[in-house]
């Protein structure tokens, strides 16, 4: 079985990235190996060429990346209630991987951050599940047995985890959203392993 978690994100201010690395603390926790991998920008500015490698943090994510995956971890900040384009912009080139079945019988959860409370986090958490619902994937959310769901006054959903970027530190998750984190990652990795 392939033994690498794929935790795909977008993240503009930090918050989903931070997100991100406390899935992947979970993933690892649960005995997985998990790859963290980001998306490059979209410009619509031709004189402003995209470095094939970031400058820093983690690398972009190839099609490759899909095909080692033994499951997938999705996060983007909310944008209108939708994923960010970077990420929509990736997955819009996954023809190929949805033609042959690469992703298919997988394990998948989604992530998101926003600014508001009602900034239309589980409507960005349906609309990343679309396109990997239509790749055949398993979705994987989370269950009201963990208490923080139903003590959280920040982030948190059974559709997956969320965060709430509130001044002065939007990057600092809570203590609720790091447990909630971390039992995603840990949840997604079990599912992996008995599926595989």
């Amino acid at each position: 079985m392939k033994q690498d978690v794929l935790v795909l994100y977008y993240s503009r201010h930090g918050a989903t990235q931070a997100m991100a690395n406390k899935i992947a603390l979970g993933v690892e926790q649960a005995g997985l190996s998990a790859r963290l991998r980001t998306v490059p920008e979209v410009s619509n500015n031709i004189d402003k060429p995209q470095l094939s490698v970031p400058s820093e943090g983690d690398p972009y994510v190839t099609l490759q990346d899909l095909h080692e995956c033994c499951a997938l971890a999705l996060g983007s900040p909310t944008r209108f209630g939708n994923m960010a384009a970077p990420l929509k912009y990736f997955l819009d080139e996954t023809s190929r991987e949805w033609l042959s079945g690469t992703l298919e019988g997988k394990p998948a959860c989604v992530f998101t951050s926003t600014a508001s409370m009602h900034g239309g986090q589980e409507t960005t958490l349906l609309s990343m599940m679309l396109p990997l619902l239509h790749h055949g994937m398993v979705i994987c959310g989370l269950p009201y047995s963990l208490p923080q769901l139903h003590s959280t006054v920040t982030g948190g959903s059974p559709y997956g985890v969320t965060h709430l970027a509130l001044k002065p530190t939007p990057n600092a998750l809570s203590l609720d959203e790091i447990s909630l984190c971390i039992a995603q990652g840990k949840r997604l990795a079990l599912l992996a392993q008995k599926l595989g």
